[in-house]
């Protein structure tokens, strides 16, 4: 492994413990002691902005979210991909046709058509509540970064018929993220390396799902989860313990980055 410079983190799964609703101490230690020996780290995330409450205990060098659509820093942004107006409206429409709600999401709320079981457990996996929105269309007027809905594989590709610039970034089995097809968190990774001007060959990233693979593809030093999907450690350079076991903190111990 070269020299680590910088790391990229998805949240809920390979920090963030989804039984136990909690970032454990031995993570946010390893956060600390990352930053202290300069490497930089970054969350890599689905999640909008405004879910990323101070759970961690610690300043990140950059913000990688809505699936790379958004990334920020606390002095500016670093790279801004919001869905056509015209996706918005035809995924609005594709989902009523199999009578699927949505939830929108622009940089500073979630607005939500109607909910159901899938929808609503999407945003209890991470500890958030969705409500209905009586200003739903108006929402969708406005920059929309990422559109969530419930799917099942199957109900996939009939999300995003007909849309020009639109593709599903799928972490769970019954719910998905809706992006910009020419994005993704490869995309949002390879912006934030190329802010800070940090070669790939000296970047890691640590996730568990199938929205991970390219970041993973952006990186030369993906790490996948105990907890991981397969799909996801068939392309890691290494597979680190489970988020509840302290997966992370180990595997940078070992490697003499913390």
């Amino acid at each position: 492994m070269n020299e680590i410079k910088i790391a990229f983190f998805d949240i809920d799964g390979t920090v963030f413990d989804m039984d136990t609703k909690t970032v454990s101490d031995r993570m946010k230690e390893t956060f600390r002691r990352l930053r202290e020996n300069g490497i930089k780290i970054c969350i890599a995330t689905g999640r909008s902005p405004i879910l990323l409450y101070d759970i961690f205990g610690v300043r990140f060098d950059a913000y990688v979210t809505f699936n790379g659509s958004y990334c920020f820093n606390d002095d500016e942004v670093i790279f801004s991909n919001p869905l056509s107006p015209k996706d918005v409206q035809q995924i609005i429409k594709n989902t009523r046709e199999i009578n699927r709600p949505v939830a929108l999401a622009t940089k500073m709320r979630f607005a939500a058509n109607g909910l159901d079981d899938d929808l609503l457990a999407f945003f209890q996996i991470g500890g958030h509540s969705i409500e209905e929105s009586p200003d739903f269309a108006e929402v969708a007027k406005q920059e929309v970064f990422q559109i969530m809905s419930g799917g099942y594989l199957s109900e996939r590709p009939q999300l995003v018929k007909d849309t020009d610039n639109a593709k599903v970034a799928a972490w769970w089995d019954r719910a998905v993220d809706i992006v910009p097809a020419d994005g993704g968190k490869g995309v949002g990774v390879t912006k934030v390396l190329e802010y800070f001007g940090i070669d790939r060959a000296n970047a890691m990233a640590f996730g568990d799902g199938n929205n991970d693979l390219e970041m993973f593809q952006a990186v030369d030093n993906g790490i996948a989860m105990g907890n991981g999907s397969d799909d996801l450690k068939a392309i890691a350079r290494d597979v680190c313990g489970k988020v509840s076991e302290d997966g992370i903190y180990h595997y940078c111990l070992a490697h003499g980055l913390i």
